[in-house]
């Protein structure tokens, strides 16, 4: 390894995303940034579908988790094997094609540049790509505003899956990470270990395949949910 060269770990949570990991995977091959060195971990959540199967057509580098753990359980995991391995970044990405690979670049700049530990990207800052329905930003505009109740700093999409950890954040992320709709809180607790944390302007697209495990009724137990748990943070 050269002097000087960051390795990062790209961490793609994946559960029934058959349809859309291998497209991903194979994007992420063309990543090139000077000085980084990049390397994929598609962590598949038990998936019932054939997502394992799409994985391996691609790369020989993936966990393969023996029991659903949620996407907490899955990026935790990730981020265990980035500490594990010395990773200098590990980037988290969804599986569902609504992160395209080439704006990891934006969210891993900050961290590079030591300017942050955490860098979210944000689909609300320049408001561009996709912005989810009126209700999920309006549940959004909520829970952001319970964080800066909370610790006095706003996250305009806290509940992005998007975003990048340098060590000192995997670390702490690899002590505590919520198991189930870890965003928003994750992003609290850090703020309150003395993590920095900021956001960067990024476009999302829709899902390429799949359904949403937060629509109907469990939106409103998501809201729930969630809303306690960023008030339990200390």
């Amino acid at each position: 390894m050269k002097a000087n060269v960051a390795k990062i770990l790209i961490i793609l949570p994946c559960y029934n995303e058959e349809q859309s990991v291998g497209n991903i995977l194979q994007q992420l091959k063309n990543i090139n940034v000077p000085n980084c060195e990049f390397t994929a971990l598609p962590v598949n959540d038990a998936s019932t579908d054939n997502t394992l199967a799409e994985i391996k057509k691609h790369s020989n580098h993936y966990l393969d988790l023996p029991e659903n753990l949620g996407i907490g359980g899955a990026v935790q995991s990730g981020l265990k094997y980035a500490h594990e391995n010395n990773f200098d970044i590990a980037v988290q990405m969804d599986g569902d094609g609504q992160h395209p690979p080439l704006e990891l670049i934006k969210i891993i700049a900050p961290i590079l540049k030591n300017e942050t530990d955490v860098c979210i990207g944000s689909r609300f800052i320049d408001k561009e790509g996709f912005q989810s329905s009126f209700l999920r930003r309006a549940g959004i505009k909520f829970l952001s505003a319970l964080i800066k109740l909370k610790c006095g700093q706003t996250i305009l999409d806290c509940t992005s899956g998007y975003r990048a950890f340098n060590k000192k954040a995997i670390e702490e992320c690899v002590k505590y990470y919520p198991k189930k709709y870890p965003e928003p809180e994750s992003a609290l607790h850090l703020i309150k270990k003395g993590v920095r944390v900021k956001e960067v302007p990024v476009k999302m697209d829709a899902r390429d395949g799949g359904t949403s495990s937060i629509s109907g009724f469990r939106s409103i137990y998501y809201m729930l949910k969630v809303s306690l748990a960023i008030l339990r943070v200390k």
